[in-house]
């Protein structure tokens, strides 16, 4: 699979974008299952004031940008880190980043499931050598090809356990960088609940912690596609400083408040076939409900924020 994989991803963009779309239009086809019923459940929960139009309108968009998403990793995987950083056509806030990685406790840059985050990852590699946390992926081949990928980089792998934590915490100490993905669903023992789009749902506490105890600096990334389709812009912002806050609640409340505004930048660009709320507080097995069902569990939501 792993040679299949690299000569894939040897084919124009353009022809690799094309097939995307032919997948996303099948899927599309089937609104009741797999990714594109998952979305309509988030965007159910997530955006309940969306007119149904709008809100198909916004489905068949995800859809197809996660298809794209796919192929664009495909891509920056089998060719050489030049490629990647080629594509980066803009960058917003650099300035900020590079504040951020002269500061004596280090930085933590967030990078949500949001755009095309591999294709920033070569770009990023330029500032220094991040240490990552690495999840193998569940077929051996796509593990060995992604692996092989990201290891040619500057970055450090380390597993998702308590080892890769202990390694991020020196390098943090040392004045170094990490990147984290935070908007992944943890085991309890990871995670609190938090509001997420008015749900309260369990989050990752893994960045909160380390901005605790280091104090370092906390930057938002994000890779999005251009409108043109010609390449992407980089954005980077400085997270609110409310992270810092040894009040774990207050943290990971401020954490899900900026991913929630990166996602708002360009909701079609998002991720949304993630189940995100599947051990939500206020509800469960949601992904299993009718429309109905879930339509009123969003609407709840926001006539409680409402008082």
């Amino acid at each position: 699979m792993n040679n299949t994989l690299r000569f894939f991803a040897h084919f124009p963009l353009w022809l690799l974008r094309g097939f995307a779309h032919f997948i996303a239009l099948l899927m599309v086809l089937f609104p009741h299952t797999g990714m594109r019923w998952t979305a309509r459940v988030n965007l159910l929960l997530t955006m309940p004031n969306l007119t149904l139009n709008q809100r198909l309108k916004l489905e068949r968009q995800s859809v197809h940008s996660q298809c794209l998403t796919a192929m664009e990793s495909l891509k920056c995987w089998g060719m050489p880190a030049s490629y990647s950083i080629e594509q980066i056509r803009h960058v917003e806030g650099l300035d900020i980043l590079k504040t951020a990685l002269t500061d004596p406790n280090g930085m933590i840059a967030v990078v949500p499931h949001f755009g095309t985050w591999e294709m920033m990852n070569a770009w990023l590699n330029q500032f220094g050598a991040p240490t990552i946390m690495y999840k193998p992926a569940g077929h051996a081949g796509l593990n060995r090809f992604m692996f092989d990928a990201r290891q040619r980089l500057n970055a450090t792998l380390v597993p998702t356990d308590e080892r890769g934590v202990r390694a991020i915490f020196k390098t943090l100490k040392k004045g170094g960088f990490t990147i984290i993905l935070p908007d992944h669903v943890p085991e309890s023992s990871g995670g609190i609940f938090a509001p997420f789009y008015g749900h309260e749902v369990m989050t990752s506490t893994l960045v909160s912690k380390l901005a605790q105890k280091t104090q370092c600096a906390v930057v938002g990334l994000s890779c999005n596609r251009r409108a043109d389709g010609d390449g992407f812009t980089v954005i980077c912002e400085l997270l609110s400083d409310s992270i810092h806050n040894q009040d774990l609640k207050t943290s990971v409340t401020a954490l899900n408040d900026g991913i929630q505004s990166m996602i708002q930048r360009a909701p079609e660009q998002y991720v949304w076939s993630y189940r995100r709320f599947k051990d939500a507080a206020d509800f469960k097995r949601v992904y299993r409900l009718d429309e109905a069902a879930i339509s009123k569990i969003a609407n709840d939501a926001v006539l409680k924020a409402l008082g």
